[in-house]
């Protein structure tokens, strides 16, 4: 264990996340929460599985009654109620109670999908997430954010149920592939520009090392990339105010997911969507042209995308209606005033969001 830090939920202590270079010590920490001779359910997805899952599933018969594993296809479009269906089968089967324990091992889709089935199977059983994907391990297996899509509309039915424990193997980063990777670090950007600038300034001088994967300084990052997403949910821990602020690009970011028929990955269209936003944010006047250009740019060196070749700005705003970020028929925008500090919009117009997508829009620049 090279770092621990404890996460609450309504001001009490929660549950611990483990920041290790390995995989040594998540016997030991099964046990301090309680586990010991329980059934265990590994979830994990077909990409996942052939790299971790022998090596935990070992790990977990230490300490496991039985461990049985479900395998779910990898990639957004698998992670539906199909899919969780076939996964309460297999607990029913083999007779899962509520003390027995779920183990999300995978990226950002797995978790979600393994927290659902926690929240929703016998009305709730323990679950622990083992990210293995950058934008796991800095933003969705923390703060307790389940669910799934439906119909291609994003995690549409979900819960907010916490985890018992989150085991963060850094190493895993390293089987990464570029691809993955840039779409990961796309929430850790976000971390710093809509809270802590400091952060922002770090990824910026690390830049090297990050692409490297120097494991000490992707350590480094993990666990300050989790301290903004700490203190956010701590504060918010079920969105109702300022936990929306980890929402910045993800309006329209989602919308262009679903618009491209999830070819692009998650960070991509997140980033994308930082462009739209601060775009916007420089027109209300809260930026400066200069600090819009810098967000825009400082995605560049890290293998974010900041422009497409073409889009249908008109769809794009159509989608974003059926957001589940939506609030009484007001879309609910997260623009910013300047680096590290992000706000809550309801006034963004059509017309705003038009000229953004239009500004992302390579074949449009192109004729100018």
């Amino acid at each position: 264990m090279e770092k621990t830090l404890n996460v609450c939920y309504q001001e009490k202590p929660c549950y611990d996340i483990v920041y290790s270079k390995d995989f040594s010590d998540l016997a030991d920490e099964i046990k301090k929460i309680g586990f010991e001779n329980r059934k265990i359910c590994l979830i994990t997805d077909s990409n996942v599985d052939g790299l971790y899952s022998n090596e935990v599933c070992d790990i977990l018969n230490k300490v496991a009654k039985t461990v049985i594993k479900c395998v779910i296809p990898a990639g957004e479009a698998n992670k539906n109620l199909d899919e969780i269906n076939k996964i309460y089968e297999q607990l029913i089967l083999n007779h899962f109670d509520r003390h027995d324990l779920i183990v999300a091992l995978g990226g950002g889709v797995v978790g979600d999908m393994s927290g659902f089935t926690a929240a929703t199977y016998l009305r709730g059983i323990a679950f622990i997430q083992i990210p293995t994907t950058l934008l796991a391990q800095s933003d969705s297996s923390i703060g307790g954010k389940t669910g799934v899509d439906y119909k291609g509309y994003k995690n549409m039915v979900g819960a907010f149920y916490m985890p018992k424990l989150v085991y963060m193997n850094i190493s895993t980063l390293k089987t990464l592939d570029e691809r993955q990777f840039a779409s990961g670090f796309a929430e850790v950007m976000k971390h710093g520009i809509i809270k802590d600038s400091e952060f922002y300034t770090w990824l910026i001088d690390n830049m090297y090392e990050i692409d490297d994967r120097d494991i000490d300084t992707l350590l480094e990052m993990v666990y300050r990339s989790c301290l903004v997403k700490k203190a956010v949910v701590e504060k918010d821990p079920t969105e109702k105010g300022e936990r929306a602020l980890l929402n910045f690009g993800h309006t329209l970011g989602h919308a262009i997911e679903k618009y491209k028929n999830f070819e692009l990955m998650h960070g991509e269209c997140i980033s994308l969507g930082f462009v739209a936003a601060a775009f916007i944010s420089w027109k209300k006047g809260l930026l400066s042209m200069e600090e819009y250009y810098e967000v825009r740019d400082m995605l560049v060196p890290f293998n974010l995308p900041i422009s497409l070749d073409s889009i249908d700005a008109d769809e794009v705003i159509k989608l974003t209606k059926s957001d589940k970020k939506a609030d009484a028929d007001k879309i609910k925008f997260i623009l910013i005033k300047k680096i590290g500090r992000a706000v809550i919009d309801t006034t963004v117009t059509d017309d705003e969001m038009r000229a953004a997508l239009e500004e992302i829009d390579w074949s449009k620049k192109a004729n100018e």
